[in-house]
């Protein structure tokens, strides 16, 4: 069955009903950017929520990350910031494969509409046109006709008037014949506009509308098919993420299941341990055997036994429940429990040890510089560096001076001396440029440095190109095109190193054995960084 043939007479209503179905395309168009913009402000939401309390995530020397209760929160907020990129995901799919291609499909459906409406539109004026003549024609017919009749009549009453002449006779005679022709005339074009008409009309009716319903009813028919697919992808693309959500879901568990309170109490006692032993009994001190009371005093005063171990920091709040002020802070860190002061001793260290590093890394970098400029003089002047390798070279050597000293209080403290890990081979010193130099004079060998083994590190990263390192690994759990300028495709399963964690935007950079950097989606990979 089809509107050609059982809707014939039913123009208006097609006409109504397809604007209607065009109207509930608009509708749900409408629908879904509404939808989008919840899913945008949902997901915009979720990344706040997560940064307000991930405020700490890059301090990780704070003593609360060593908590897996505090570093199990830090995941979940990170999973909440995966689990808010894939909302954004949602948002982002449902305007491109819905309300975009939906809105280009409506603008050629009303096109296509608006041609079959004119097409029945000329149809209808040509058919009432056509009337129009038919009508025009049937009239002259019916006057001429009349007219005839009236001329016949009047010749025949001239013709039985004795009063008439043969002349009058004859001329009513002609008139008549003439008005009869003439009726002739009009009689046989009615008839032919009649046929004509007639012709028309059934075209009109048995072929040319029902034609132009039928295309009618296949456009509307292909607009349901089509608003059917968007019904179908307004499911299929929160679908297509869940696998993802799910990982992410998965993550909080895992984050939950990691929370280990052993652990976290053993953390408590590691960073708060003082090393102090117990104080013992106070002996009896008797006064009836002579004892003056400066002697008391001054027993009194410094206590023995277990009191000693106070030492340097017999100003130490010792009492458990004692309200006395905190003790200045001292930069060998002797106002601290011995536990405690080795403890930020070897922070310290580590912290000069960083800081050096990257005083040796400026050092080398200008060294290059300074030998490519003086190589290629058009490139700069060599002499323009010398203020900054001055300055690197005295840095340096400020941050030797400091290790010496904290290496030497931590030896004081009890600190074993293999706290720092240095590599155990030194610079080729016959020949190679030497860091702390400015000017590349070589190194005294005769004079040993405990600090000289830290440069060591630096003498092969730098040797062909300066790249930032790794600070983890990450394994793909899906494939992702990189289509996207500054992205990198991958590989499910796929390994790759971490050179730059996520900035609160969904995006981890990475790096290939082959050199390759770019940006991946970081609900993407499993990372592991770097202790």
């Amino acid at each position: 069955m089809d509107w050609g043939t059982e809707l014939w007479d039913q123009y208006d209503t097609i006409e109504k009903h397809t604007q209607s179905g065009l109207e509930l395309v608009e509708k749900y168009v409408k629908f879904v950017k509404e939808r989008t913009e919840i899913e945008q402000n949902y997901a915009k939401q979720l990344r706040n929520l997560s940064k307000k309390y991930n405020l700490k995530r890059s301090s990780k020397d704070e003593p609360e990350c060593r908590f897996s209760s505090y570093q199990s929160f830090l995941d979940l907020l990170n999973e909440m910031n995966d689990y808010a990129g894939q909302r954004e995901l949602i948002a982002e799919n449902m305007m491109m494969s819905i309300c975009i291609d939906l809105t280009k499909y409506l603008q050629e459906l009303k096109q296509e509409r608006k041609t079959y409406l004119m097409e029945a539109k000329k149809a209808q004026q040509s058919l009432e046109s056509t009337y129009k003549q038919l009508d025009s024609s049937k009239k002259r017919f019916e006057r001429e006709w009349r007219e005839a009749e009236r001329a016949a009549q009047y010749a025949e009453k001239t013709d039985q008037d004795i009063n008439a002449t043969k002349a009058d006779v004859e001329k009513a005679k002609q008139q008549a014949h003439m008005r009869a022709h003439v009726a002739e005339e009009c009689k046989n074009d009615y008839a032919a506009q009649l046929q004509k008409y007639n012709k028309e009309q059934n075209q009109f009716y048995f072929n040319d509308m029902p034609l132009i319903f039928n295309k009618l009813q296949d456009l509307d028919e292909r607009r349901v098919r089509k608003l059917a697919q968007g019904y179908i992808l307004f499911s299929d693309t929160e679908k297509h993420v869940m696998p993802i959500i799910g990982k992410c879901l998965e993550g909080i568990t895992k984050a939950g299941t990691n929370v280990n309170e052993r652990n976290d109490s053993m953390v408590v006692i590691e960073q708060s341990k003082s090393g102090f032993e117990r104080p013992g009994d106070l002996e009896f001190e008797d006064y009836s055997q002579g004892i003056n009371r400066a002697s008391s005093d001054s027993s009194l005063g410094t206590p023995k036994g277990p009191m000693d171990l106070l030492g340097k920091n017999r100003s130490k709040n010792f009492w458990l429940f004692s309200k006395r002020s905190k003790p200045a802070v001292t930069e060998d860190f002797a106002h601290l429990p011995p536990e405690q002061r080795r403890k930020r001793l070897q922070q310290k260290l580590e912290e000069i040890c960083k800081e050096l590093q990257k005083e040796v890394d400026q050092s080398e970098a200008l060294g290059k510089m300074k030998d490519v400029y003086e190589k290629n003089p058009q490139m700069g002047d060599p002499a323009s560096l010398a203020s900054q390798i001055s300055q690197t070279t005295q840095n340096i050597e400020r941050l030797r001076g400091e290790l010496n000293k904290y290496e030497t209080w931590l030896a004081e403290a009890g600190g074993r001396g293999d706290t720092i890990r240095y590599k155990t081979h030194t610079f080729n010193n016959n020949g190679a440029h030497d860091v702390h130099s400015p000017d590349g004079a070589h190194s005294d060998e005769s004079t040993p440095d405990p600090s000289q083994a830290i440069y060591a590190e630096f003498d092969d990263d730098f040797e062909d190109e300066e790249l930032t390192a790794p600070i983890g690994k990450c394994t793909a759990m899906y494939n992702f095109p990189g289509a996207s300028e500054g992205t990198i495709a991958m590989q499910e399963g796929e390994v790759l190193a971490v050179v730059e964690e996520d900035k609160g935007d969904g995006w981890t950079r990475v790096r290939r054995n082959n050199g390759d950097e770019g940006y991946i989606p970081t609900s993407y990979v499993t990372i592991s960084l770097n202790e």
